[in-house]
């Protein structure tokens, strides 16, 4: 019930709101009057910019695609096959790239890199500023700006999907959903490129984002605005829909391997005179599975399961790969390395703009996750329509990647309504519930359920509290480093978060002399690392996705 008021509140009414929206005019400077279909008959007709900025927004998602179904699940299979360790350290690696990610750092640095005419870029920079080559340029600076982000959320995604007794269809399954959720975010990609080109030259570079900011805030029509967020919801809640099909029709669920001392006896000792190497049907000694069967670490081993330790040429196979991942990425984020050691320009950014950052941005995720967690245990540990109880995300699927872009237009004329614009509060981002932090703790909630004997509170609540915390941290991630609604209801620079101050010395002072450090701080690196490595050994390694009926229990970890 707290999700189903949640997603009401901050997802349906302001989706219903930009939709009237979308059929009037005026309404920011003058009084609002009925349009009709003008709106979209100005931004959909045959010389309207909506499929020309759709088009666009699409293309700058090509090379990250092929980065997340090609080279993700070759690297996250490389790692696998390494062992336990190399796994391990090979995740944590790839997460500090998600760690130190910031559009509007990214922005910054090659900015500065471009006006410093550095070595390689200045044909770059030269191509920025024609209409025939900004959109190929801007597609290098974002594919080459995002290849490790993409990796280490690619690889996230797979690892798990590769420890399970039917791998191939749990990647598949994997692969499914990531390619309809990938072109969700370009059809919201808006930082990088506004920053960068504004749009330009002639509109060449206009997102959907972008087209929809500059519709209902600079030109100040928040009616064709919203026609825009209308349509590119519309196309959003679509692939929503899609992908939640994808993980309920595969019946997909996430599990945690159970280390050797949680297992029975019996279950362990495969190799005994005697000992059984798999009990089916139901457990009989407080089993880890109510159905299906349990399999074994020798079962495992034989199958070459997760169990298994790596041999040395998959070891080195495994370190190979990652290195040439960490080596490739590195190449391609120099500029935003080296703006880092240059100094910052002084523009009296302190402890008020990181509060302004990171406070809201841990309060709205406590918020949105905690309540998607209640509903994941009613879904997914209660189990009310039984096997079929994971239909009941297709209500909140329409909303899987929308993020704040499309609900901006409404959600700026509510607080304006409310007389909340330039305060503190309006900082938090206005979602409720997270809506993928739903899906991922529903699917753990499900698998937990499904595997235990044990009653609500032990079998599942306790064992799923970590990736209710890792969900936590990574939405306060996200949330800390988006510019588009800080810079919408907040005009006061007392209130200004890190990413917005970022903005305005990109505008202020030459659009070369920004603090491309300014967002990620170190002692929040240090924090969110120190994080990473403890969810990673103790939790995160242990996930197990599978698909379909089978309800086999997770293996057994070994000490590689």
């Amino acid at each position: 019930m707290p999700a189903a008021a949640g997603t009401l509140i901050s997802l349906v009414l302001p989706s219903v709101q930009t939709v009237l929206l979308s059929f009037e005019s005026g309404g920011a400077l003058t009084p609002s009057t009925p349009a009709g279909l003008a709106n979209y008959d100005r931004v959909l007709g045959a010389d309207g910019p909506y499929w020309a900025a759709l088009g666009f927004s699409l293309s700058l998602v090509l090379l990250p695609l092929l980065v997340a179904l090609v080279a993700g699940p070759l690297l996250a299979l490389a790692l696998d096959r390494a062992g336990g360790l190399v796994r391990r350290a090979g995740a944590v690696v790839l997460w500090l790239s998600l760690i130190v990610f910031s559009p509007t750092a990214v922005a910054a640095s090659w900015l500065r890199g471009l006006r410093a005419d550095e070595p390689g870029l200045t044909s770059l920079a030269r191509s920025l500023g024609d209409p025939a080559t900004a959109p190929g340029a801007l597609r290098l600076i974002v594919a080459a700006a995002t290849f490790g982000v993409v990796c280490a959320l690619a690889v996230t995604a797979f690892l798990p999907a590769l420890r399970g007794g039917a791998p191939g269809r749990a990647v598949l399954a994997v692969a499914g959903v990531v390619a309809l959720a990938i072109p969700a975010a370009g059809l919201q990609a808006f930082t990088i490129g506004v920053a960068l080109t504004r749009g330009g030259p002639r509109g060449a570079t206009r997102t959907l984002a972008g087209l929809q900011y500059d519709y209902g805030f600079v030109a100040a029509q928040p009616g064709m605005g919203a026609a825009v967020a209308t349509v590119t919801g519309v196309v959003l809640g679509l692939l929503g829909v899609a992908a939640a099909i994808v993980v309920v029709a595969s019946r997909m669920r996430l599990s945690i391997t159970p280390r050797r001392a949680d297992l029975p006896p019996a279950a362990d000792d495969a190799t005994a005179p005697g000992g059984p190497r798999e009990i089916s049907g139901i457990a009989k000694s407080g089993g880890i599975a109510k159905t299906g069967s349990v399999a074994t670490a020798g079962s495992v081993a034989r199958t070459g399961g997760a169990a298994k330790a790596g041999s040395p040429v998959a070891v080195a196979l495994g370190v190979a790969a990652l290195v040439v991942a960490v080596a490739v990425t590195l190449v391609l984020t120099w500029p935003w390395l080296s703006a880092l050691t240059e100094p910052a320009t002084s523009t009296g950014a302190g402890l008020r703009t990181h509060v302004n950052t990171w406070v809201p941005a841990l309060i709205g995720a406590v918020i949105s996750v905690g309540t998607a967690y209640l509903a994941a245990l009613g879904i997914g540990g209660l189990r009310p329509l039984g096997r079929r109880s994971e239909w009941l995300l297709l209500p909140f699927a329409p909303w899987l990647f929308v993020g704040v872009g499309p609900l901006s237009v409404a959600g700026w004329s509510n607080f304006r309504g409310m007389r909340l614009l330039d305060t503190f509060l309006v900082l938090v981002q206005p979602f409720l519930v997270s809506v993928p932090a739903l899906f991922v703790l529903t699917l753990l909630c499900k698998g937990l359920a499904e595997r235990t004997d044990r009653d609500l509170l032990s079998g599942v609540v306790l064992p799923s509290l970590p990736m209710a915390g890792v969900l936590t941290g990574a939405v306060t991630l996200v949330n800390a480093q988006d510019v588009l609604w800080p810079l919408l209801v907040t005009h006061d620079r007392e209130l200004a978060t890190a990413p917005v101050v970022q903005m305005l010395q990109l505008t202020q002072f030459g659009r070369a002399a920004a603090d491309v450090a300014l967002t990620t701080p170190l002692p929040v690196v240090a924090i969110a690392l120190l994080a990473v490595v403890t969810a990673q050994i103790l939790h995160l390694d242990r996930l197990t996705l599978t698909v379909g009926g089978e309800s086999r229990s997770p293996v057994p970890e070994t000490s590689a």
